[in-house]
């Protein structure tokens, strides 16, 4: 398989959207590579976001938990902070000389989020050049993308070309790997699932918490004893994403019969979570703990991607006429 690359955001403990549509798959994908893939902790994305050090710190580690406790081999996958690269700053400052400013107004990223953030930053708008760079500073060939990021890949694309025409072939163009079960991962509101929507099932969540969570999932007002449809139900929506054929087709029956009420339908998911993510849970605690092993392990992750992001702007360096001597 290509060489792969992802990332998500520290913006907190990754919710269940972020594993099924990103940790998740990743990692499969990853592991069958023939070369190390590029995985990545988002934290300078982050701080469109966060401006408190102390918090992006402690979201740094969750989410690095997060991946280890999903299988995350480091040994056989380059995983890394991204600050810790600091050449994608410079490459993304390359890549907005390269690109229009009434195209990237178009911007999902921005337009969609300038409506419901307080702070509508600079960063906000320049996001998708420094995920571009992300992309371009690996010569990553295969992006995993839900429906919702498939914008910002195409714009990757497009900055490379535009930049590949005026300087001379200098990257890689990545194609999308596009998630065509996971495009939609709901939320408790039925919104996509977000943070900043505060709609987000998280499964490391203390029992309690998640517990809670849960039964905050929206439903509509039938009785507990009429029958429902399970289709139209977000409750039903969640227990599908995970649960057996078999597991679906008796939720389904006990929701058809009547007798049986939302209340219990949010129990069973919830037992249904605690069960099914078990082992993650108990590594995640586990990892969450160790903070000397979780540098460690971002150190040797971004010595290994630095090799190759320093070689990349090497080739830019030069093609743009500047000395790339600086870098080793």
């Amino acid at each position: 398989m290509p060489r792969i690359l992802t990332g998500v955001q520290s913006t907190g403990v990754p919710h269940l959207g972020n594993l099924l549509g990103a940790i998740l798959p990743a990692i499969k994908w990853a592991h069958a590579c023939s070369e190390p893939s590029f995985l990545f902790v988002a934290d300078l994305h982050s701080i469109t976001q966060i401006k408190d050090s102390k918090l992006l710190k402690e979201n740094t580690y969750q989410v690095v938990a997060a991946w280890l406790a999903c299988g995350l081999d480091t040994d056989r996958i380059i995983f890394y902070r991204q600050s810790d690269v600091p050449e994608v700053t410079e490459l993304a400052w390359y890549l907005n000389c390269f690109y229009p400013y009434q195209r990237l107004k178009l911007a999902h990223s921005f337009k969609d989020k300038k409506d419901y953030i307080e702070d509508v930053n600079s960063g906000l708008f320049t996001y998708p050049m420094l995920m571009a760079a992300d992309i371009l500073l690996y010569d990553a060939e295969k992006i995993p993308v839900g429906k919702d990021q498939l914008q910002h890949l195409e714009i990757a694309r497009e900055v490379a070309q535009r930049f590949n025409r005026k300087m001379g072939k200098v990257f890689v163009l990545p194609e999308a790997m596009m998630l065509e079960n996971l495009l939609h991962i709901p939320g408790t509101d039925g919104q996509k699932m977000s943070k900043s929507r505060k709609n987000t099932i998280n499964i490391f969540a203390p029992d309690k918490d998640l517990r809670k969570q849960i039964m905050s999932i929206q439903t509509d007002s039938m009785p507990l004893k009429a029958p429902k449809d399970p289709e139209k139900d977000l409750v039903f929506s969640f227990y599908k994403l995970l649960a057996s054929e078999e597991e679906i087709d008796h939720m389904r029956e006990n929701y058809l019969a009547g007798g049986y009420g939302y209340g219990q339908v949010k129990q069973a998911l919830y037992e249904f979570f605690l069960k099914h993510f078990a082992k993650e849970r108990e590594k995640f605690n586990s990892f969450v703990q160790d903070e000397a092993l979780l540098d460690e392990i971002l150190v040797h992750g971004s010595q290994r991607a630095s090799k190759v992001a320093q070689q990349t702007l090497k080739r830019v360096r030069h093609a743009l006429g500047f000395s790339a001597n600086d870098l080793n």
